[in-house]
């Protein structure tokens, strides 16, 4: 079905004024196929979910307005600012539509906002590093064990070991032999898996956002101040731990995650200092000692175990992350291993700023 007719058949769907509606890709998710539906005075968020990565949507959803409706609940009692992303449902009161093979849902769009791929300030980035502490405080009370596993061992790294090692013995594809040097240095850090199962005993259990990219906050485009946290769709049982560790992945590189000036990957001090400041400061009456100090290990785990699933991913032949040129997850896994090397070769440093909030 061409682009403009399934505009025309979201638009009925959503019960939009139904005035010439046009739809244009947003955003530069590696999964979801995110569009923005506009039809006369009106626009709308929507979504083609990648049924392989999320093959239940409606837990997806189920989860997401869960979320919502806590959320929404905090700030009807002055306790959350930020604004709300929510699921728009259909004529029919459906928060999922069947159209032309795929699943479609649509969101309210927010305006007068932007986001960002790459931070540029020490200011950005403890901005919205503080937007994803007031997004963890304001679920600090929600029941993490309500919500469905939507990607069942979505941060087991030994999983994702099992997963590279598989992938691997088969090279179905004949690429490892153009990655040795790759291949081997991650197979140097797999212990890091048994550092990540021993603390996660000793921690709380809390709902996460779990992809707490600096994309997935927006800024105010009058104040440049927070406005709100999107992207709920992997928002499962976690530890704080992923959600600090995915925002010193993507906050303190100087690089996009697939650049190849792999000399300018590195974690800039003063942004970890900032992520550092941002969350732990509206969680410092409920972050126990034992989850401030997993965060160093977080900024660990989570480049590494990126760049093991961009790793294997290219093994595999490019079947899950979206690719838009030859080696495109061999350049990402490079980068990604690139820059926890880089938080290993300074982790004096980074403890020392942790141990300061």
């Amino acid at each position: 079905m061409e682009n403009s007719a399934v505009a025309a058949q979201l638009s009925q769907q959503f019960g939009l004024a139904g005035e010439k509606p046009v739809m244009n890709p947003i955003g530069n998710g590696h999964i979801n196929t995110t569009m923005l539906l506009k039809d006369g005075k009106q626009a709308v968020v929507v979504q083609k979910l990648n049924t392989d990565v999320f093959p239940n949507p409606d837990h997806l959803v189920e989860n997401a307005r869960a979320i919502e409706q806590h959320l929404a609940k905090k700030a009807n009692n002055g306790e959350y600012d930020l604004n709300i992303i929510k699921h728009l449902p259909t004529i029919k009161n459906d928060y999922l539509v069947n159209l032309s093979g795929g699943v479609w849902r649509a969101l309210e769009f927010i305006g007068g906002s932007y986001s960002e791929d790459v931070v540029d300030s020490i200011d950005k980035a403890q901005t919205a590093a503080n937007a994803f502490g007031l997004f963890a405080k304001a679920l600090e009370d929600f029941e993490a064990q309500q919500l469905h596993h939507v990607i069942p061992d979505f941060h087991n790294l030994a999983k994702r070991i099992e997963a590279f090692e598989h992938v691997l013995a088969e090279d179905a594809h004949e690429r490892s032999a153009q990655c040795e040097d790759v291949i081997a240095f991650c197979q140097s850090q797999f212990s890091l898996a048994d550092e990540l199962q021993k603390t996660c005993q000793t921690i709380p259990l809390r709902p996460c956002h779990n992809d707490t990219k600096i994309n997935n906050m927006l800024f105010c485009s009058k104040t440049n101040q927070s406005k709100a946290v999107i992207d709920m769709d992997t928002c499962m049982p976690g530890y704080w731990l992923f959600d600090f560790g995915d925002m010193v992945r993507t906050f303190c590189s100087p690089e996009a995650e697939d650049s190849t000036d792999l000399d300018n990957v590195l974690v800039r001090e003063e942004i970890f200092s900032a992520i550092v400041q941002g969350y732990v400061e509206p969680l410092a009456d409920i972050l126990t000692e034992q989850e401030k100090q997993s965060f160093l290990l977080g900024a660990k785990v989570m480049p590494f175990m990126i760049g093991l699933r961009f790793l294997t991913d290219y093994l595999d032949g490019d079947n899950y992350f979206a690719t838009h040129r030859a080696q495109h997850n061999l350049q990402r896994a490079r980068n990604q291993f690139k820059l926890y090397q880089d938080v290993l070769d300074k982790e004096k440093t980074l403890r020392s700023i942790l141990a300061r909030y």
